[in-house]
């Protein structure tokens, strides 16, 4: 008698966990149209600045070139109620009878620590622990404060407007999760080697481009937001055409509209479009 092999259970595979993050200040983009109707003309009543804010977050206003909106105001604030009052602020503007809101996209400033995240995996694993244990979760917390306290991470958590950059970019962005192209689905430490090849090509733009990057999962339903900022516009084009023959971007990644425009000096907002 041949007994039939014992059938056997595929293991499960293993669980793709997310990367740590830091967060910093939220951020709101909003993109405007401006009635054009003479009857909607208004005096200036107040004057309108960038309102710069160092220690609790800034609003800046770019005149878009090239969109279906004229105007995108940018607002970063220390908390998600201090974002409520800037969006309200809106409307205080001489400006804003003549505002029509096309779009908005709320987020908050991230650091995403991928190969912090996956170094610590490894260290579970090796002496036989898991991810989220007491020995990880204290290891965590120490190089969390030791990244906090970092300068470039500072800098990326609470961005200042940059000098020498008027022209900014705007757009959103998902990773894909359909069949052969789920970014959610790959293992840590294979994500943590995309971006950090993905993060050496926006290095060789440091001095040229400022990028911040926002995250919006929970809060919008792209996950993440790109503000550049630039003195030449055409390394937008450059530095978005490079990123998308990294590995992460060509197979993972999906874009939404491109907003482009030029910052509007300080008080100069109504000034700005009081010929259209």
């Amino acid at each position: 008698m041949i007994n039939a092999p014992a059938k056997t259970t595929p293991s499960a595979a293993p669980r793709a966990h997310p990367p740590e993050t830091l967060e910093g200040w939220y951020a709101l983009h909003q993109i405007f149209s401006v009635d054009r109707a003479p009857s909607n003309r208004t005096s200036p009543t107040q004057p309108i600045a960038a309102a710069p804010l160092p220690d609790d977050g800034w609003s800046a206003y770019a005149r878009l070139i090239g969109s279906a909106g004229d105007l995108m105001a940018m607002h970063f604030r220390p908390t998600l109620d201090d974002i409520g009052v800037a969006q309200r602020s809106v409307s205080t503007l001489s400006i804003a009878p003549r505002l029509r809101l096309r779009y908005s996209f709320l987020s908050v400033t991230e650091a995403g620590l991928y190969h912090l995240t996956a170094q610590l995996a490894r260290d579970a694993a090796e002496r036989g622990g898991t991810v989220g244990d007491e020995a990880y979760t204290t290891a965590l917390s120490k190089r969390i404060l030791e990244e906090r306290d970092n300068p470039h991470v500072r800098r990326r958590l609470y961005p200042a407007i940059p000098d020498g950059m008027p022209y900014v970019s705007f757009y959103p962005m998902s990773k894909r999760r359909v069949a052969g192209q789920n970014w959610y689905g790959l293992s840590l430490d294979e994500r943590s080697r995309l971006m950090q090849t993905h993060g050496m090509t926006g290095r060789r733009y440091a001095g040229r481009v400022l990028q911040v990057i926002t995250g919006a999962i929970g809060f919008d339903a792209w996950e993440w937001g790109v503000t550049l900022f630039a003195k030449d516009p055409l390394d937008f084009k450059k530095l978005v055409t490079d990123m998308r023959f990294d590995e992460v971007s060509a197979q993972y990644a999906d874009f939404g509209e491109f907003y482009v425009g030029k910052l509007v000096p300080e008080g100069d907002l109504e000034r700005a479009f009081e010929t259209i």
